[in-house]
């Protein structure tokens, strides 16, 4: 008669985005790498204030739904904080504000909701 053992099952790798992406049901994996700026008023009027466009950093979008898309990044973001976020060949060229934010030792979970409606993003079928 056989042994009974017990196997070890891989782990479930899990990330700080994936963990953020449970609250959003209808999120998708994917891997787009983006390039990440925020607008921040350096001058002028509360009614007329003078924008500059900061390079915050590149990263890779790991979840998106029709309307979010979710990453890490390492620069601290906060709630309602507007986004520029750009892919390299310009078919993503979208402003997004801040939904959620997970503070993680090194990386912060971000999800983003685009401001406009971006065409052929996700298809549903």
């Amino acid at each position: 008669m056989g042994q009974a053992g017990t196997a070890k099952a891989k782990a479930a790798q899990s990330s700080a985005v994936a963990d953020l992406a449970r609250f959003f049901p209808e999120a998708m994996p994917m891997r787009i790498p983006i390039q990440l700026t925020r607008s921040l008023t350096v001058d002028g009027t509360p009614a007329n204030p003078v924008l500059e466009e900061t390079v915050l950093e590149e990263t890779v979008i790991e979840f998106g739904t029709a309307r979010e898309v979710l990453f890490a990044c390492a620069t601290p973001l906060e709630f309602a904080d507007v986004l520029m976020l750009r892919n390299s060949d310009g078919s993503l060229d979208i402003k997004a504000s801040v939904v959620a934010v997970q503070y993680h030792p090194g990386a912060t979970a971000v999800a983003a909701r685009f401001l406009n409606s971006v065409p052929n993003w996700i298809v549903k079928s």
